[in-house]
């Protein structure tokens, strides 16, 4: 007989390994080389019980401290089990296990559908303009869900009748299996198939919903939209969604707000930007300027020799708080537009003013020039 690996080189770990870190490894290694994943694989089978043996001692304080200080020798192969370990001592469930990894023991399923079960959630997208998402609006939707069968009241069978508890599960949508594995004999758990799961039989169905005690039917639903709403940002419409069943809850409509781009602002948060505009002379001389806001134009004084990039602010003239009565700012960025095609004419005004500015006139040219000396 070949001679045994060492047991923490079977699971692939260091000595120092916690013990949630041999579990995490056994779990992926019997995972991988489960027989159900591995079917008629003698070498799978091989390592399955080498792994599992492994995990016997090395997951029981007692037995992996006796390993560490005598090896092999120090665990006692008499009082282990058929195949080599013990897998009533090995602190879990293997059903349970063996189950998460395979759907339901060996082969089989465990998920039952007699439990109240919260129905799906339903996602959908809908577009609004810049001043909708400003100040709020009223918006209606249409889409699909799934809805209580109106002619069975959800129960799937058929006006008049009712649905029966199953006899093999007594209505539990479950059944216990024992089989015989490589680990001895194993009690699992599985879906009734003859109620596939819920509890109950329909020998009449409902010609409406087919015995499905649900339908699908399209919906139309109007639904506010909060004034400051931002893109991206979603609203969800408790119970909207599709019906629950066996009683439970129905699912949201969850709606995702898609803001369309304004022509001049950008909003950052609850403040919007702008830029605006002046003429050389607006911008030298001052003047009362009409700038752009979410309520319309509103007239704003611009300081005499105002510089291109200067910003100022419009105190709450930006997006309303959601859910409450604050609103931010409006910036408004200005840029100085230089003249074009000039005629004879304006270029000599031009020049005659220029004569007749000093460099008290120009600060930030004067200051460049004399870093130049």
């Amino acid at each position: 007989m070949a001679e045994k690996r060492d047991f923490y080189e079977v699971l692939g770990v260091q000595k120092t390994a916690t013990d949630a870190e041999i579990k995490k490894a056994y779990f992926k290694l019997a995972k991988q080389y489960h027989p159900d994943a591995n079917p008629g694989d003698k070498e799978a089978e091989r390592k399955f019980k080498e792994i599992n043996e492994a995990y016997s001692i090395l997951s029981d304080k007692e037995k992996r401290e006796a390993y560490d200080q005598y090896g092999h020798a120090g665990v006692d192969p008499n009082g282990m089990g058929a195949g080599g370990f013990d897998a009533s001592g090995m602190g879990f469930d293997m059903s349970d296990i063996f189950s998460s990894f395979f759907g339901g023991g060996f082969g089989g399923s465990t998920r039952s559908r007699t439990a109240a079960t919260r129905g799906a959630d339903i996602g959908m997208g809908i577009s609004i303009t810049f001043e909708e998402a400003a100040f709020g609006c009223r918006k209606q939707v249409t889409f699909n869900r799934v809805e209580k069968c109106s002619a069975c009241g959800g129960s799937g069978a058929k006006a008049g009748s009712s649905p029966e508890t199953c006899h093999t599960c007594h209505g539990t949508g479950t059944v216990k299996v024992t089989q015989r594995t490589m680990l001895g004999m194993m009690q699992t758990t599985r879906q009734c198939s003859d109620c596939h799961g819920t509890g109950k039989i329909i020998k009449d169905p409902c010609p409406e919903c087919k015995g499905e005690g649900t339908v699908r039917r399209k919906k139309t639903l109007e639904f506010n939209i909060p004034a400051g709403i931002d893109d991206g940002e979603r609203i969800s419409l408790r119970g909207q969604g599709s019906a629950g069943t066996n009683g439970g809850p129905s699912g949201d409509l969850i709606v995702e707000v898609t803001v369309k781009p304004h022509s001049f602002f950008v909003r950052r948060d609850y403040d919007i930007y702008c830029e605006m505009p002046l003429t050389f002379a607006e911008a030298a001389l001052g003047a009362k300027v009409k700038v752009p806001t979410l309520e319309g134009s509103s007239e704003f004084s611009i300081p005499e020799g105002t510089q291109s990039g200067a910003v100022f602010s419009l105190r709450g003239k930006g997006i309303k708080y959601v859910n409450s009565d604050k609103r931010g700012d409006l910036y408004v960025t200005v840029n100085v537009e230089v003249p074009k095609s000039l005629n004879s004419k304006q270029k000599e005004a031009l020049q005659k003013f220029e004569d007749l500015c000093s460099g008290k006139n120009y600060e930030k040219k004067n200051r460049f020039n004399n870093r130049l000396k």
